[in-house]
């Protein structure tokens, strides 16, 4: 009687032979098209593979964390150039986000951050970086943030703005980030996570939301405040990659050009991460 090979999903065997630290880094890795299994390209780290596999090629990772790869998609979907653009990233932690938008040509990039010592070196190191740490975006006044600047004049001001935010809702944070941008030109690009975003009493113990209607209702509530600032929706997707619990992310692009994002747009946004990361978990 044949013996059944025993199989396991690729992230978790990356990380067992120590190819990654963790099974996040793992799935990045494969995401990124950057792991190949008996010469094959692999993208989906829920497949399938023998535990004692050994043919695998594993190229370096184009970003410094695992966020790069949430923003990029933002990005090619908005259809947003940042080519020569101020920017300003809220929440930088290691610098996904910075390094995803020095990649893509941004002219300088503010990374904001309530921590210290987080940002990757290679991105602390770079002269279009301004670091600012031990620094809240939400409270950050001008002043602070455009300290390098020898006049406080506006149209120096970042016209981009990016977000990763944790343990507060976005709705705290936008009409700060307002005063911290170019009055003429705020694109803003922010990472929703609902379950900093529900309601008391929605959010389970476990900390993932995974009522569809909660989703659907955070989204709507960040639209409608946002469009009090006259800050308007223009654009959503889901996050390639959930949350470290497993909760689903989503990407909004506002901008101070009108625009209008519908209730069926959100809805269609919401099904279709729940039909992808139904058949495809990717967590981190």
């Amino acid at each position: 009687m044949t013996q059944k090979i025993k199989k396991e999903r690729l992230d978790t065997i990356l990380t067992s032979k120590g190819l990654f630290e963790t099974k996040s880094q793992a799935q990045a890795a494969i995401m990124a098209g950057s792991v190949k299994i008996n010469g094959q390209k692999v993208t989906k780290a829920g497949a399938q593979f023998p535990e004692d596999i050994n043919d695998i090629e594993v190229k370096a990772l184009p970003y410094v964390s695992r966020g790069g790869f949430k923003l990029e998609k933002a990005l090619k979907e908005f259809n947003i150039s940042v080519q020569d653009k101020i920017c300003l990233d809220g929440g930088a932690s290691t610098g996904g986000f910075v390094d995803c938008l020095l990649q893509n040509g941004a002219k300088k990039v503010y990374a904001v951050d309530v921590g210290y010592g987080q940002l990757a070196w290679k991105l602390r190191n770079d002269p279009r970086v301004i670091v600012i740490e031990r620094t809240n975006i939400r409270t950050a006044t001008a002043e602070e943030i455009y300290k390098n600047l020898e006049t406080l004049d506006k149209s120096l001001f970042a016209e981009l703005t990016t977000m990763d935010l944790s343990f507060i809702s976005i709705t705290k944070v936008l009409k700060n980030i307002k005063t911290l941008m170019n009055p003429e030109r705020q694109e803003i690009i922010a990472l929703i996570k609902p379950q900093f975003e529900a309601g008391k009493g929605q959010v389970p113990k476990n900390g993932v939301v995974k009522d569809k209607s909660i989703h659907v209702n955070v989204i709507k509530n960040i639209v409608e405040y946002a469009c009090t600032l006259n800050i308007y929706p223009v654009n959503l997707t889901y996050s390639p990659i959930q949350g470290p619990a497993g909760n689903i992310e989503y990407l909004i692009y506002l901008s101070n050009k009108q625009d209008h994002l519908s209730e069926e747009k959100i809805r269609t946004v919401v099904n279709k991460a729940y039909e992808h990361f139904s058949s495809n978990q990717i967590s981190g």
